[in-house]
Order: C-alpha cells, then structure tokens, then sequence
C-alpha cells in the first residue's frame, strides 16, 4: 500500500515547527532573562560595596573627629580656620561632625532629601553651627555647583536665610527641602 503526499505538510509537521520556534523564543528570553539578572545582581553587589564602604568611612572619620575633640593637640591638626579657643575648636569639630552624620544618613539612603532638610533646619536654629557654618564657607566655595554636597550646601544656606527672614515663631516649616 502505498501513502499518498498532496504536498502540504501534515498538521505534525506544522505543529513540530511551532514547538520549536516557540522552544527557541523560550531559550533566548530565558538567556536574557539570565543575562540581565546577573547584571543586575552584579549591579546590587557594587551597590552594597559602596554603601559599606561609606559606613567604613564614616566610621573612620567620626572616630578621628571624636579624637580630635578629645585632645586639643589633635584638634589643631584640623583647625583651618580661626578659633578663640580650644573651646570654640570643639564645637566647630562637634558641628561639622553633627553636619557630616546628617549628610551621610542621606548618602546611604536611610534618610531622605526631605528628612535631611529637616534635621538641618534643627542644626540652622543653632548659633554655634551657624557660626561654624560661616567660618567654614571658604571650603565650600570650591564644591561644584552641581555637585550632591554643593547642593546641599546650598540648601543649609538657604535654611539660614529663610530662618532669618521668617515671620513665623514656626521654625519647623521653614523652607522647602529641594526635589531629589
């Protein structure tokens, strides 16, 4: 007995091409999928490195600021500015640790831009921090101005400004903290 062909291909055949397309289409989403997963798992890695290299530093730089505080003779080695007195040195070191802390809960993402305005705004109310604020200008004058730091110098600035122009005894809504 003999089968006959019309030429056209069996609903097997067709149904055989499909799986297999289909088959591939799977494998190579599936190797994208892979592909982008790793990235983004190599991505999540350098992100958590940095951040726990942050809180290495900060660490470091608080401990060194605290020893400094301690010890006058330390102190020194940090003062770049004009001081009255190894009184006024250890403020200025307390307020510039009070001010880095903040910007490092900002920078490690466990404060937001709003929140960080608003333990500013509690800094700015204090006129031992603005008279470290002032004595430390001249640092700052270098930061770029697009810079995350130059911009947050500017919105302490503008905190002391809008606290000095307030008409309002409500010290904790002045001042819009910028968009992040």
């Amino acid at each position: 007995m003999a089968t006959q062909k019309s030429g056209k291909p069996g609903l097997e055949s067709v149904l055989a091409a499909g799986v297999a397309f289909a088959a591939g289409v799977l494998t190579t989403l599936s190797a994208r999928r892979n592909k982008v997963t790793r990235s983004r798992s190599a991505e999540a890695l350098r992100a958590e490195n940095l951040r726990a290299s942050l809180v290495d530093y900060q660490r470091l730089q608080l401990g060194l600021l605290e020893r400094a505080i301690d010890d006058p003779e330390l102190a020194a080695v940090l003062s770049t500015f004009e001081v009255e007195s190894p009184t006024h040195l250890r403020q200025h070191l307390f307020a510039n640790a009070l001010y880095s802390n903040a910007l490092f809960g900002y920078r490690i993402g466990v404060a937001t831009m709003e929140e960080l305005h608003g333990h500013l705004r509690v800094l700015c109310r204090s006129a031992l921090f603005r008279r470290y604020w002032e004595s430390t200008s001249p640092h700052r004058a270098s930061l770029k101005d697009d810079s995350e730091e130059g911009r947050i110098g500017r919105m302490v600035d503008n905190l002391i400004r809008d606290l000095d122009e307030a008409d309002t005894e409500e010290w904790w809504v002045v001042g819009e903290p910028p968009a992040e």
